[in-house]
């Protein structure tokens, strides 16, 4: 039993926006690849047809297309674009930042020439600034800084 095809209706302007935004400049190619569904959805292509021109999965475009139907997007553009992902969060911000520095600023321990990129790791620990921080991490941070 055939599934039932989800119809695209743009208007000429939303038309017009999304072939100019796949036709001009650099852009993100999942956002591009949305655009390019709607289009060719709009055309009346099959879903076999538009996976095997824009390479995606069937899965891909039938998100696309249900999703635009919702209609929860004010302008064509904003749908198309990528929703902000929150990511996982920093582990080192600023303030790791600036204790590094100031760590390694500050005279060595007694008995030792010059901070190592270890002992200002284990220093950070021992300051409870972080649960734990690699010497790589510390390396990365002061280079960075430089």
């Amino acid at each position: 039993m055939p599934r039932n095809q989800i119809t695209i209706k743009l208007s000429e302007e939303d038309e017009q926006l999304l072939k100019e935004y796949v036709s001009q400049g650099q852009k993100n190619a999942r956002e591009i690849n949305r655009a390019r569904i709607l289009l060719m959805a709009k055309a009346g292509q099959k879903v076999k047809d538009i996976e095997q021109v824009l390479g995606v999965s069937q899965t891909t475009i039938c998100t696309v297309r249900k999703n635009y139907n919702l209609g929860e997007h004010d302008h064509i553009l904003d749908f198309i674009k990528d929703k902000p992902r929150s990511g996982r969060p920093l582990k080192l911000d600023s303030r790791v930042e600036a204790k590094v520095s100031m760590i390694a600023c500050s005279q060595p321990p007694a008995g030792v020439a010059r901070w190592t990129l270890h002992m200002i790791a284990d220093k950070l620990v021992k300051l409870e600034e972080v649960e734990s921080i690699s010497h790589e991490s510390v390396r990365q941070l002061l280079k960075k800084q430089t």
